[in-house]
């Protein structure tokens, strides 16, 4: 009788029971363990917060990791971390996931997507650090992946609507949010700007285009990485490239280039901060990097026929080089210095901005690329940006976002242009490497703001229009100290969404911003990237008062 083999077979433990009345929390941190180290105190307090909250609708409060004794913070920092923790979690407790930080998303990832119990994110609504960035992708990601999810915020904990949110969530194991400001885009009645729509969006399906992409996934964000068959389906096609060969195009850039860069910067009317201390500020070697990355992006742009481009940066580069945030938003700006290839015989994309998606967020590569043609074509400044939502308040009566990126915002957005902008140095929390941002404050005037995101398995798109105002000097001195002093601010009004609609509906920590002459314009503009959408088969949401929404 043959002997039966002996394999190792794995038993696998019954998973733990919920325990009655206990709230299982968790925190996605950064990283870097300089940042995590640097907002372990604001994290602190949003979970004293939520502990407060849960206590007086009877529940408990349990961290599922204990704060670390080496590093001296209790955030989720790596992915392995995520799927240890999330095995100690019962599979069926109530879980919040408390953000008061910039999150990496894909540490959580896959312990929530197999979590049975309810799920609640939370933020804190504050300037200082962006825990409600962090949110914002967040919930991206969970929409994404299809998983259901409940979500609040507060700014300390005692306004009302938060502790009714709570004691719905406890209750109920959902919160619901108000949506009236969505409207599905009805049918466009026949105009100038739906036949340019739907001719453009002829164009790409037929034509196609290329973004390319320096590695994905930048600081964890899968809301960001889109596959390609939703791609493919409206016609765009990635070409994948690697930071290493930017890095590598970066060392042939000849310093007499890169230092051609530095003047027309400065004769343009730009000015820098400079110093000597390579660790804390800018320096004219660190802008010399920059000024070679701007270079190189193109060239290799060029080599490879593409439409738009994207730098992650933070992962791999940011140990090496001065920060992208100089390069892109140049490469969003119509007036940019001029970059000639290689054997000299041509200006790349001569008296053209050249869109780019930083930190390479594949829903900002499909806005910004529709966004560059319909502008184009309607004979409009075509320089957009992202932004992070990243906070605000009431000012003057109205609810006033900040809505801010580390730097990368093109000169005709910020108030005087290149005039306007000033090259502050970086974060040495974030960027080791230091560089210089595009620091300024941008012109009042009027926008169309937007976000591709997926949802339902499918690419969608929600529009709207927003009002960028000015504030008085000592207020957007206090928004930019409260913030990140050192980057650019916009101050923005959305018509018809309230600050709660936004933070339910938005699906991402980024969206997109154009600019357009006047209000008149902006809503002609609008109609016409609702139609592109639409021709490329998008659902297409309009949020707050549009002129096709009333």
């Amino acid at each position: 009788m043959t002997e039966a083999p002996a394999y190792a077979v794995p038993a696998l433990a019954e998973p733990a029971p919920a325990p009655e009345n206990t709230v299982y929390l968790v925190a996605s941190g950064d990283l870097r363990e300089s940042a995590n180290v640097a907002g372990w105190p604001t994290q602190v307090e949003l979970e004293r917060v939520l502990a407060d909250a849960f206590a007086a609708n009877g529940r408990k409060v349990v961290r599922a990791n204990e704060v670390d004794p080496e590093t001296g913070h209790g955030f989720i920092s790596s992915q392995r971390m995520g799927l240890d923790v999330f095995a100690t979690i019962p599979p069926d407790a109530p879980l919040v996931v408390a953000e008061a930080v910039w999150q990496y998303s894909h540490h959580v990832l896959a312990g929530l997507r197999t979590h049975r119990g309810p799920i609640l994110t939370a933020a804190n609504f504050a300037g200082d650090w962006p825990g409600l960035v962090g949110l914002l992708g967040l919930n991206a990601g969970l929409t994404k992946m299809g998983k259901d999810y409940s979500t609040v915020w507060t700014v300390d904990g005692t306004d009302v609507w938060f502790q009714d949110a709570v004691r719905s969530w406890v209750t109920t194991g959902r919160i619901e949010h108000d949506d009236a400001h969505v409207h599905a885009l009805p049918e466009l009645p026949p105009t100038p700007e739906k036949e340019l729509g739907d001719a453009l969006a002829a164009q790409l399906l037929r034509e196609k285009a290329i973004i390319g992409v320096f590695d994905e996934g930048c600081m964890g964000m899968y809301n960001a990485i889109f596959d390609d068959e939703l791609l493919n389906g409206i016609g765009i096609y990635k070409e994948r490239l690697s930071q290493s060969a930017l890095w590598a195009e970066m060392q042939r850039v000849s310093d007499d280039e890169a230092d051609e860069v530095q003047r027309w910067l400065e004769d343009a009317g730009m000015t820098f901060r400079l110093g000597t201390d390579e660790a804390t500020e800018l320096t004219p070697a660190q802008l010399r990097w920059q000024h070679k990355m701007y270079v190189a992006a193109l060239r290799i742009a060029d080599d490879f026929g593409l439409d738009a481009v994207g730098i992650q940066y933070q992962q791999g580069l940011k140990d090496l080089s001065p920060a992208s945030d100089l390069a892109e938003g140049l490469l969003n700006n119509v007036q940019r210095p001029p970059v000639r290839s290689r054997d000299g015989a041509r200006v790349l994309w001569e008296g053209e901005a050249f869109p780019h998606f930083n930190e390479a967020d594949e829903g900002v590569a499909v806005d910004a690329l529709v966004t560059n043609r319909v502008w184009t074509a309607m004979g409009l400044d075509p320089a957009t940006t992202l932004h992070d939502v990243r906070w605000g308040e009431e000012c003057d009566g109205q609810f006033v976002w900040v809505f801010e990126i580390s730097g990368s915002v093109p000169p005709s957005h910020l108030e005087g242009g290149y005039a306007g902008a000033e090259g502050w140095r970086q974060d040495p929390v974030f960027f080791p490497a230091g560089g210089s941002t595009i620091n300024g404050v941008s012109k009042p005037g009027e926008i169309v703001w937007s976000r591709v995101y997926i949802a339902d398995g499918i690419l969608q798109v929600d529009l709207g229009r927003a009002s960028v105002v000015a504030l008085p000097e000592e207020e957007t001195r206090r928004r930019k100290e409260a913030t990140n002093p050192e980057w650019p601010i916009m101050h923005a009004v959305l018509h018809g969404v309230s600050r709660d609609q936004f933070m339910a509906r938005h699906k991402a920590n980024h969206l997109n911003v154009a600019y357009a002459p006047d209000a008149a314009t902006a809503d002609r503009a609008l109609t016409a990237k609702a139609a592109f959408f639409a021709g490329l088969g998008m659902p297409v949401h309009l949020c707050g008062d549009t002129t096709l929404s009333r």
